[in-house]
């Protein structure tokens, strides 16, 4: 789905359309509190992170969590990914394997994170983390589920995109939000900003007390300069914009881009024409890891892939959020009860 013109706009002037869905947000704000209120979560034998968001749509929580898995790792734990595997043709639970499945039987995302890190997909949140601790996970970091009432979260954590904040500030379908701002921070246990703020610059949107930690994302181009190339990029995420901004911060000529709805399936016809378009135009295409893991084995390597990955600007500050968490005799008890 690709997000209305109008969660956008700044919150004093949401605009027409805002106005008229508010009440379907407060509705649905209100099944979200009953669907909690009515819920009892499950403590796993071994600690929980959520790394989730209160907007709908990318805000770097594919990043941010696996950035958090290799902060786990240093400080001694296997860490393992749980994910409800959007779109996947496979319920679950199971554990993810790049050998054996593609983005179609467990989810782009699930996939992309698999090459790096134990992931695990399934509807349900208690089955597939009882089967990753079964398996031998440490701790689990749940990507996505900040507002999945079933599994205790022993440390939420807020993911915001400095870019895009949180629009206008109302509830879905107004606005992006899946949650009250004031509801959503009250849970964290931390907040996590990717983006350029300014030095010192608190949000106005934290509640005093609550830790924020900075992050940046870095693109990686496999070695290969953009300065001055001819590219034309295309993109299936949540805010395919940001990507094309990275390849002009990188130098690129961007002489077209598309964007397509996130978690948009490629046919064979579309990466065809958009190959013609490239070869037309003397130029390279190029897109998102993300994206990749959706192509057809015979488009792989014909277009650039640019992978980002996400470092925190004081890692003695993301260690310290996250060291209370480790409890030896805990982590060492690898079995639910």
């Amino acid at each position: 789905m690709k997000a209305p013109r109008h969660w956008s706009n700044p919150p004093e002037a949401p605009g027409l359309r805002a106005a008229l869905l508010t009440p379907a947000g407060w509705a649905y704000g209100l099944a979200g509190r009953l669907r909690r209120a009515a819920s009892r979560p499950m403590r796993a034998r071994v600690p929980v992170i959520c790394v989730g968001n209160l907007t709908a749509g990318g805000a770097g929580k594919t990043p941010t969590t696996l950035a958090l898995c290799d902060r786990l790792a240093a400080l001694g734990l296997e860490a393992h990914v749980l994910s409800r595997g959007y779109g996947a043709r496979l319920k679950g639970p199971l554990r993810v394997d790049p050998s054996e499945h593609d983005a179609e039987a467990v989810g782009d995302e699930p996939l992309l994170m698999a090459q790096r890190r134990p992931v695990w997909i399934g509807a349900d949140r208690r089955e597939t983390a009882a089967e990753a601790v079964l398996s031998g996970a440490q701790i689990l970091v749940m990507d996505d589920g900040y507002q999945n009432p079933h599994l205790h979260q022993d440390l939420p954590l807020v993911v915001i995109d400095a870019q895009a904040g949180f629009g206008n500030e109302r509830l879905i379908p107004a606005g992006p939000l899946r949650e009250p701002l004031e509801r959503g921070f009250a849970r964290a246990g931390a907040a996590i900003m990717i983006g350029r703020p300014k030095p010192g610059e608190r949000w106005p949107w934290t509640p005093p007390g609550l830790p924020l930690l900075h992050a940046r994302l870095a693109a990686d181009t496999g070695g290969r300069s953009l300065k001055g190339a001819k590219i034309i990029a295309f993109a299936g995420i949540g805010r395919p914009e940001k990507f094309f901004d990275t390849l002009r911060d990188l130098g690129a000529d961007l002489v077209e881009t598309t964007a397509f709805p996130d978690h948009h399936r490629y046919s064979a016809a579309m990466l065809q024409r958009l190959e013609a378009r490239a070869q037309a135009r003397g130029a390279t295409l190029a897109t998102t890891e993300k994206d990749a893991v959706r192509f057809p084995k015979w488009f792989r390597g014909r277009a650039l892939v640019v992978r980002v990955s996400l470092g925190f600007a004081e890692p003695a500050a993301i260690d310290a959020v996250l060291r209370p968490l480790i409890d030896p005799s805990r982590a060492a008890d690898a079995r639910v009860g």
